[in-house]
């Protein structure tokens, strides 16, 4: 009896022990679980935008650039090594796997987006110029607008530029999303398509260029990266 009385003793502690290390070894499953699902989910939201100045260039001399932008002309110092960046043909098999992307587009009769021209920016420059904004100079009757971010599938004109994230292709329309929105685009499939790839580039007075910054402590902005932007019209014609 007392045999039996201590093995129900010794028993009873075991099973609630063996029972709570269930209840925890699940709930440690779970957690790691939704730790995973919010990483991913996280992994496919809107990159961290870049500094950066856009504009037209004014005057490079490979130690610094002055670039013409609507708040003024911006003096940037190149710091080494310099990383230039330029256009080479691509088409539509790779945007769904792309990093980041740039998307130019117009806004049509019926008040959808269409792509004029898309951009394949490589890893390092994800989050560069990262939003969307409307690029026709003051008074033009177009309405251009140009977007970057990272791309997803779409749930169920003027032109615009955006910049972001790559998630998935929609077929003929995708999702540009950044931090504080996202555009719907439809995407033709005669759309010209181009990686920004590193290249050795020549760069002449009036380029359109982007330039990555950074701004030390007394004020000055120093770059190493600098990107040639070419719009569709031309990209075929400077090299």
């Amino acid at each position: 009896m007392k045999i039996s009385q201590t093995y129900r003793t010794d028993f009873a502690p075991l099973e609630r022990n063996s029972t709570l290390q269930g209840v925890m070894l699940r709930l440690g499953l779970t957690l790691l679980a939704c730790t995973l699902v919010v990483g991913v989910t996280e992994a496919q939201q809107a990159a961290p935008p870049i500094d950066g100045v856009i504009g037209k260039l004014q005057s490079f001399d490979g130690k610094s650039l002055d670039v013409q932008t609507p708040s003024g002309v911006v003096h940037v110092i190149v710091k080494q090594p310099l990383t230039t960046y330029k256009q080479i043909p691509s088409d539509l098999s790779h945007v769904a796997t792309a990093p980041y992307l740039g998307v130019a587009s117009t806004e049509g009769a019926d008040g959808k987006q269409v792509a004029k021209q898309i951009f394949i920016f490589p890893a390092e420059l994800r989050g560069a110029a990262e939003g969307s904004v409307l690029t026709d100079p003051p008074g033009a009757t177009s309405h251009s607008r140009m977007t970057n971010g990272t791309v997803s599938r779409p749930a169920g004109s003027h032109s615009r530029m955006t910049n972001g994230t790559v998630q998935k292709s929609g077929g003929t329309t995708l999702v540009v999303n950044y931090q504080d929105g996202s555009q719907t685009i439809s995407v033709p499939p005669n759309v010209p398509v181009t990686e920004v790839a590193p290249q050795k580039v020549t760069f002449s007075p009036g380029d359109v260029v982007y330039a990555t910054t950074q701004k030390l402590a007394d004020g000055t902005l120093v770059t190493d990266k600098i990107f040639q932007f070419i719009p569709a019209a031309s990209s075929d014609t400077k090299q």
